[in-house]
């Protein structure tokens, strides 16, 4: 992975993370709406693993974020 793709997913899992504190909402909650699992919730905002288009957009409905492009494009 280049160092552009390292910081795409690092700023994609910055702006998750403070999206999802700002609406009060935990991991586990985020988890179950998005229907997806609390530790790989956890993951991705660590950086740690790179969700699928699919996944990203699961998550952003779940936050009620229907713009993708705020996530990767500053």
């Amino acid at each position: 992975m280049t160092n552009e793709e390292k910081q795409i997913v690092l700023r994609f899992a910055m702006q998750m993370r403070s999206c999802r504190e700002a609406k009060g909402i935990s991991q586990e909650k985020l988890a179950e709406f998005a229907k997806l699992h609390r530790t790989y919730i956890g993951s991705v905002e660590r950086a740690e693993k790179i969700p699928s288009l699919v996944t990203i957009v699961k998550i952003a409905k779940a936050l009620n974020q229907y713009s993708v492009n705020s996530y990767v494009i500053d």
